[in-house]
């Protein structure tokens, strides 16, 4: 293993280092013993974003006893804990909470749903984040961070300025993530044209819906809304919901929201948004009009860099994004940049394995550069999609000749009790290793953890196979694909 180019501080500290549970909900505000005031001599860390993976490298960085400032203009966790990861999946578990007392009767269980209590849902999802966000709170103080509340901006190569005070440091990482984008004459209103930060704060349950894009955002709302009963059609521009899955998952997951009467307009683009009388109208490139109470604009998301001092300090830059190379070093050396806010993929995880990359190279350990293809992906809808590595496009791109095989969850006993459909697809290299997978149906993030040690450790088909999973679960899905591929079905037609 090779160790990255860049500065090396000294003072490392040990591996292990206990870390304390998350605290109690309840209040979630950082008080004033975690705003420290400057040091009198430079940081071995100023962080300005803390985000996934600006908190990530600055609980990193203290662990292996670097001096650490890390700046954030709202709450330590960012987007991902407060308006996206976090509240998102906590709206998906009420929903299928209620899709479980529509279908108790599939089960022997004779059950009906009342209603939905936004107020409820609310409190119960405000009540997740508070609960994260204060064990958060804690890591940062007991780490010795220096924390400080107030938007930032980059001054010069080791400097960031915030509330009149200049903090110096020996390296400056940029982490100020990611905004939710709009399209061009598409104004937000965030009241019946919104996005999905505003989506997230509703009050109440609207009767229909327009989603402006299909891929993993659009379809996550699209999913729990229509679990609360609301008629929600999706705009995709592209030919395929999901798509930058591979395309057997894509046309999995239009089947299932076939199934569940979310409807769909794909390959057309959007011309115009109007209001109306009683909600919103929205005119597509093809003459298609649709009209709802409310448009959820869920386009993806942009960088967060404009205004900030980056350009001014030398730092090179792309459509807003920030360039960085393998090790997430821009071309100033004594800067680098972590998640959203670089071209790579926008996940969460993502920017706890970049942070994570830059503390380790900073303090000297070797560090190897992160390989993008080999980080799961999961869209946790109803069904779920979940994948990692290549899809059969991008593999036969790459590889020429590759074998693929596709399971069917109607042969995996836990799928069938659970009353999912779906299937998982391998794609090897002729006569080699699998090179991806991807997988379609209820929980199916819940397995991508072995996909991903399958791909990541270039396993052959015949080594999975030997593995003996448990069996009622799901996981069987996995060795049972995998048994099949290497010639040897049991529960899978030959």
């Amino acid at each position: 293993m090779v160790g990255a180019p860049g500065l090396q501080f000294s003072g490392v500290a040990g591996w292990a280092r206990t870390i304390p549970p998350p605290a109690p909900a309840g209040k979630a505000e950082i008080n004033e013993e975690h705003v420290v005031s400057a040091p009198t001599t430079p940081a071995d860390l100023v962080i300005l974003g803390g985000g996934s993976g600006g908190y990530a490298a600055a609980l990193r960085a203290a662990e292996l006893g670097l001096s650490v400032v890390l700046i954030e203009k709202d709450k330590v966790g960012g987007t991902c804990l407060h308006r996206g990861c976090i509240p998102t999946k906590a709206l998906l578990h009420s929903g299928e909470i209620a899709d479980q007392a529509r279908e108790g009767e599939q089960f022997g269980v004779k059950t009906s749903l009342a209603g939905i209590d936004m107020d409820g849902v609310n409190a119960y999802k405000d009540g997740v984040i508070a609960r994260l966000y204060k064990g958060l709170q804690g890591l940062v103080k007991s780490r010795g961070i220096t924390y400080v509340e107030g938007e930032g901006r980059l001054v010069s190569p080791t400097a960031v300025s915030v509330n009149g005070q200049t903090y110096e440091g020996r390296h400056v990482l940029l982490a100020t993530g990611s905004y939710s984008r709009s399209i061009p004459g598409v104004e937000l209103d965030g009241v019946r044209v919104i996005d999905s930060e505003q989506a997230l704060a509703l009050d109440r349950v609207p009767t229909s819906a327009i989603i402006l894009g299909g891929g993993v955002i659009g379809c996550e709302f699209a999913s729990a809304w229509k679990s609360f009963g609301v008629d929600v059609t999706i705009i995709e521009g592209l030919k395929h919901l999901v798509p930058l899955e591979d395309e057997s998952s894509s046309k999995l997951l239009e089947r299932a929201f076939r199934r569940r009467k979310i409807n769909f307009e794909l390959g057309n683009l959007v011309s115009g948004v109007a209001h109306t009388e009683n909600g919103v109208k929205v005119s597509l490139q093809n003459g298609k009009e649709f009209e709802a109470e409310i448009v959820l604009v869920a386009v993806g998301r942009g960088p967060v860099s404009q205004g900030l001092g980056y350009e001014e300090a030398g730092v090179a830059m792309d459509r807003g994004y920030v360039l960085v190379d393998e090790y997430c070093q821009t071309n100033v050396p004594t800067i680098s940049a972590v998640g959203d806010l670089i071209p790579t993929l926008q996940l969460a995880h993502v920017g706890f394995g970049e942070g994570i990359l830059v503390a380790e190279r900073l303090a000297g350990l070797p560090v190897v550069p992160l390989d993008y293809a080999g980080v799961p992906r999961v869209t946790y809808s109803e069904p779920e999609v979940a994948s990692v590595g290549l899809t059969e496009v991008q593999a036969r791109e790459k590889y020429g000749d590759v074998e693929t095989l596709v399971y069917d969850l109607g042969g995996n006993g836990r799928s069938q009790i659970l009353k999912t459909q779906g299937a998982v697809k391998l794609i090897r290299q002729k006569d080699g290793p699998v090179v991806g997978v991807h997988m379609v149906g209820s929980r199916v993030g819940e397995l991508i953890a072995e996909a991903q040690l399958i791909f990541n450790w270039e396993a052959l088909p015949d080594e999975v196979a030997a593995l003996i999973h448990p069996h009622p679960t799901q996981s069987e899905a996995i060795g049972e694909a995998h048994l099949a591929l290497a010639g040897k079905p049991l529960h899978a037609h030959s």
